[in-house]
């Protein structure tokens, strides 16, 4: 069996989006630091309302998918389609932009901590101009498998084996579709002197993204705040001597172009700028 190694760290850089949320972006930090299919991941860690309550107001996306990982807080998504939705403690929501959306994600706290993350997966190019669509899927829904006393895995989506034992996360598709990227996305909670090893589809791009702790893959140390790239393989060792929490993303790379301008992310120029007169013109979410 192939084991996966580091082949590449990008350190978190702190920045702020939206109306001046401040958070900490690895992926999609530069052109560079992606890898296909995810586009980019933000972290947001905060005690001080004024680091968050600004959120992100009305502002639109198309072609690609977001993935909300809310681990503390409360945050109200509302879209053109007139959905609302609560994300709250340890609550998800999965949203396929398609053609387009016209979006707003706002506090509903005014003190207390905010902590989640925010992950872009790409679309290929016959899937971008799809319709919009959302699930928010609450906690009491998200699968958790104990893997010790100490540790546990958080089965966001995909599939997968941790030690051995079958890891099926709650979404493997929309709708009854499979998605065309066939992400998998665990967050995995390693306790002090423990060590666990993930099976993954071998020919899949997979990463690591340390938020507390310190972590091992082989030889190599990992800290918080940190994405780790992987090599292809079947297989994933982690282990940690203090104790480590990390998220573990894998999927099928896509292998297109990528062209993007802020909140929009087709193939070609021409595409985004469609994107740009559709928005300008009232029709991005019906073109």
């Amino acid at each position: 069996m192939t084991t996966r190694t580091v082949t590449q760290i990008i350190s978190a850089l702190a920045t702020s989006d939206g109306a001046g949320v401040k958070l900490k972006r690895s992926l999609g930090q530069s052109n560079s630091a992606r890898h296909d299919p995810f586009l980019m991941l933000d972290e947001f860690f905060s005690d001080e309302p004024a680091d968050y309550l600004a959120g992100f107001p009305s502002h639109p996306h198309r072609g690609f998918e977001t993935v909300t990982y809310m681990l503390e807080g409360h945050m109200l998504h509302e879209d053109h389609l007139g959905n609302k939705g609560h994300l709250k403690d340890g609550s998800v929501q999965w949203m396929t932009a398609g053609r387009g959306v016209i979006h707003s994600e706002m506090p509903q706290q005014e003190a207390g901590r905010m902590r989640g993350f925010q992950l872009w997966i790409n679309l290929p190019a016959n899937e971008k101009m799809q319709a919009a669509s959302y699930r928010d899927i609450s906690a009491e829904h998200i699968p958790h498998l104990a893997l010790s006393q100490h540790s546990e895995a958080v089965l966001i989506a995909g599939r997968s084996q941790i030690n051995g034992a079958a890891a099926t996360g709650y979404i493997n598709g929309l709708d009854g579709q499979r998605l065309s990227t066939d992400p998998v996305y665990i967050d995995l909670r390693i306790g002090a002197g423990e060590n666990a090893t993930v099976t993954l589809k071998p020919e899949h791009n997979a990463l690591v993204y340390i938020y507390e702790g310190i972590a091992e893959i082989g030889d190599q140390q990992l800290r918080n705040n940190a994405a780790a790239i992987l090599s292809n393989g079947e297989s994933l060792t982690l282990s940690t001597t203090d104790g480590a929490k990390l998220l573990i993303l894998a999927g099928k790379a896509i292998g297109e172009a990528v062209v993007q301008y802020g909140p929009f992310v087709m193939n070609t120029r021409d595409e985004i700028e469609q994107a740009m007169r559709d928005y300008r013109d009232g029709v991005l979410t019906t073109a």
